[in-house]
């Protein structure tokens, strides 16, 4: 085979594998969830055309606020094709945080997917970490987006005076999560010391941020361990 032409091939498959999800073959396809799955495949079974109504393209999951009264004081509901028919093929999921005063959310990872984060209400520092170790952050407030790239550690915390709501998209319908276990924190003696060591000094200078060493998380250590 002429190396030209191979290299050619090569690199249009790897193009095709990188993108998030597989472009869809049809206009739409709600996933089928009255029947239980027996042929497992990349992806959901399809309802029958003559089943798909226009509530399929409708969710009601995240209008109500979830449970933060447990630590880390924050909530996720997150919608993907399984959960949201109208997603199937579409290679979207979305999702709803809610996170207390003080609350977090803890870092972690979407293996296939980047996430899209709306601040709905509230006041929240959000950030990730690329694989050099350099954290990049930001505060946002009601009504601004920020961006994580696919695969990367990503946090937030909610540093204002009131209750803050997040929504976000991420461009899988199986986007996957990946929460990293206190063994990875084990150079903290308390969370506090992970706040302080994710949010920058300067962000002490804004009025509308309440307190971001987050005191109610004081009292609370990490079990250590060793790796």
């Amino acid at each position: 085979m002429n190396s030209s032409l191979f290299l050619y091939i090569i690199c249009f498959t790897c193009i095709g594998f990188c993108r998030a999800d597989f472009d869809n073959l049809q206009d739409i396809c709600p996933t089928d969830t009255t029947k239980k799955q027996t042929i497992f495949i990349n992806g959901l079974p399809c309802k029958s055309p003559d089943r798909i109504f226009a509530s399929d393209f409708k969710s009601t999951k995240l209008r109500d606020a979830g449970d933060t009264d447990k630590f880390p004081y924050s909530s996720l509901t997150l919608l993907t094709a399984a959960d949201f028919p109208g997603l199937n093929t579409l290679g979207l999921s979305v999702a709803r945080t809610d996170l207390d005063v003080d609350g977090m959310v803890v870092p972690h990872t979407h293996p296939r997917a980047s996430e899209m984060l709306f601040v709905f209400k509230g006041v929240v520092i959000a950030g990730f970490v690329d694989t050099n170790r350099q954290v990049f952050q930001v505060m946002l407030k009601a009504g601004e987006v920020c961006v994580f790239p696919r695969g990367l550690l990503h946090f937030g915390f909610n540093v204002g005076y009131e209750f803050a709501t997040v929504f976000s998209v991420l461009n899988s319908q199986n986007p996957g999560v990946v929460s990293i276990s206190d063994a990875a924190f084990s150079d903290f003696d308390t969370i506090d010391d992970l706040v302080r060591k994710f949010i920058s000094v300067s962000a002490l200078d804004d009025k509308s941020i309440r307190n971001v060493t987050l005191p109610r998380f004081n009292k609370l250590k990490i079990t250590k361990h060793h790796i």
